[in-house]
């Protein structure tokens, strides 16, 4: 392997950006650190802490810092309530009066969840959820704050899946 000259101002190509050239660079700001004036340890502290960062991402495939990777979702990530395409099919078939991809019993199932929740819960999931607006969009629409919006969709799909007893309506986690 050959050595790599610093050029004249003293920086160095380490080549490609790996764990073995990192754990270099670490090293030499290591060295450096040690011989500076107090007013270049700041700047200096922060490269080695941007290495150190870089090595640990390169080393494990993870983001520094995360308690579980992307592999790993929590519970509430994984879970949908509703099939999309379902419930849009089922807003469309409502507004258009046209046949939709839905079988009748899976009709009845979303009419049955919907019937539980409040006019307000009803009408701002069906919105996010059937129509796909933003939480923003329908706040505007419904002149509502993007909060309130949220928190009755939140209500909306806990209720649905407290009183859901069929797996039809349910989406398997990928």
């Amino acid at each position: 392997m050959a050595k790599v000259l610093p050029d004249q101002h003293g920086v160095q190509d380490l080549g490609p950006a790996t764990a073995a050239n990192y754990q270099r660079s670490l090293n030499a700001a290591r060295r450096v650190y040690a011989r500076a004036d107090a007013d270049d340890k700041k700047a200096i502290s922060g490269m080695i802490s941007d290495c150190e960062y870089v090595i640990e991402w390169l080393s494990t495939g993870r983001r520094p810092g995360n308690k579980r990777g992307v592999e790993r979702l929590a519970a509430y990530q994984r879970e949908k309530l509703v099939d999309p395409l379902r419930m849009q099919a089922f807003v469309s078939n409502a507004k258009a009066g046209s046949p939709s991809n839905l079988s009748d019993w899976e009709r009845f199932q979303i009419e049955d969840a919907l019937s539980r929740l409040s006019e307000r819960e009803r009408e701002c999931y069906v919105m996010a959820h059937g129509e796909c607006f933003s939480f923003g969009e329908i706040a505007n629409m419904l002149g509502l704050s993007k909060g309130s919006v949220e928190e009755y969709v939140e209500r909306a799909q806990k209720k649905i899946s407290e009183d859901l007893q069929t797996s039809l309506f349910l989406v398997p986690p990928e």
